[in-house]
Parts: C-alpha cells; structure tokens; sequence
C-alpha cells in the first residue's frame, strides 16, 4: 500500500475541473473519478479537507449587471452546490463526509466551525468547505488558503484543469516554457508567476504554507502529490532552491 507524505492535507479543486469537457455544470464522469482519488486517499488514513470552486457555474467577478458584492454572494452559493455534489459522490464510496458552510444554510450544510472540522478530520471524515470565505472581494484560492492555516494542514494541493505546474511563461504561447519542480514564494513574486491570487499567495508566504500545483485531469496524481511523489510544482520557503523540471 502507498505511504502518504502527509498527514492532513487542503485539497482545492477549481470547479471548471468539475465539468470535463461540457461548458458549464457538473460532469458525472468526472465528479464520480475526482470523488474516488479523494476516497482512495482518505482510506491510506491522510485527513482531507477540500475547497472547491464554482466556475463551472457562475463567476461572481464577470457577472454583468451585478455589483460586485452581488455577484460574489451568488457565486459563494454555487460552490456550496459544488460542495454538497461532491459530499453525496463520496459517501457513495463509503467515506463519511461533512460539508461546512461560510455562510449559514443548515438544511444543506454545517456552520463553519473550526474547532468541529478539525475534529471530523481527527475521525477520518472528509471536510469540504463551501461559500468560500463568506465574504465577498475573496476568492476560493483565498478561502483554501485561510482554511489550510486554520486547520493546520501540512500542504496546500491547488489541483488545476489541464495545467500541470508551474511555467516561467506561458506554454500554449511559448514553445520553449520550462515547468519548475521548486520555485520559492520570491522567484514567484518577483516573475509575476500567478500561482494563485494574490491576496491568498501572500497569506500563504506569510504563513510558510507550502503549496504544490498539479493537473488533476490525470487520474491518480492526488495520491501521487499526497504519497510525496514529484508531480508538477512546489512552492517553497525563500531560503531554498528554484529548480526546473528535467
């Protein structure tokens, strides 16, 4: 049996991840096989918290003749659809899960409480956070970063949709892109690398959260990321070393 490198794991997921190759929505096929790689992963014993996205149904930032506040709260609603979809495709595979809310909704989901989450991933449940941080002007990278603080996660996995790391340019313009295997939260900064947003990458250099980005469109790097294998890009602390992929 694999052997996880970490013990308690963030694990954010974009929510166009969720749709495939459909233009908006929830695609089964691919909920049931991102809902199998988070059971396989909560069964090696890692404790799994995961936040996940809602733009495969609505952007709160594009929304036209909305304001911005509006459109945020609508689109923190459509994560906790995505929350709530995913919490029934797990149990599915016989791995309790709870969804906790930002923004109180009890017929559907718990409050978020910190001290409680902490105890469902004691007991080997899995915690998806939905709604985001509950307040608009925040996006869902931030709430994954403030949750993996609060938690205590060892490492914040930004599970992406078709990108697979890293890149000191832009691959689908660029020929010559080089992929990192390490880049520091500085190098990242300083080359405008946009691993994350902004406000929840300085949170997570602040913190020393480290941070890996993958592709989640191939199945099994969510255990291979989480068993320590070298799969698309680390963030580390500025006092370590950037490296390119080989």
């Amino acid at each position: 049996m694999a052997k996880p490198a970490y013990k308690r794991i963030l694990l954010k997921i974009s929510g166009e991840a969720l749709m495939g190759n459909q233009g908006y929505g929830i695609h089964p096929e691919v909920l049931d096989v991102v809902a199998t790689e988070i059971a396989d992963i909560a069964n090696l014993g890692v404790e799994v918290a995961v936040v996940v996205g809602a733009g495969n149904i609505f952007r709160g930032v594009s929304a036209r003749g909305m304001d911005r506040a509006t459109g945020d709260y609508v689109g923190m609603l459509a994560t906790v659809m995505n929350a709530v979809s995913l919490q029934q495709a797990i149990e599915k595979r016989g791995v309790t899960t709870r969804v906790q809310s930002a923004i109180p909704m009890s017929q559907l989901a718990e409050p978020y409480i910190r001290r409680r989450a902490m105890r469902h991933l004691e007991k080997g449940r899995v915690v998806i956070f939905g709604a985001g941080t509950g307040n608009p002007y925040f996006t869902t990278d931030t709430a994954a970063a403030l949750r993996s603080m609060e938690i205590g996660a060892d490492i914040l996995l930004m599970a992406k949709n078709s990108v697979d790391g890293v890149y000191d340019k832009d691959p689908r313009k660029h020929a010559d892109a080089r992929r990192f295997q390490t880049v520091t939260y500085m190098d990242a900064l300083q080359q405008n690398l946009n691993v994350m947003d902004a406000t929840a990458f300085a949170l997570c250099r602040d913190n020393e959260m480290g941070i890996i980005v993958f592709d989640m469109g191939t199945r099994g790097n969510i255990q291979r990321v989480v068993c320590g294998e070298p799969v698309g890009t680390t963030v580390v602390k500025d006092n370590q070393e950037t490296r390119f992929a080989t």
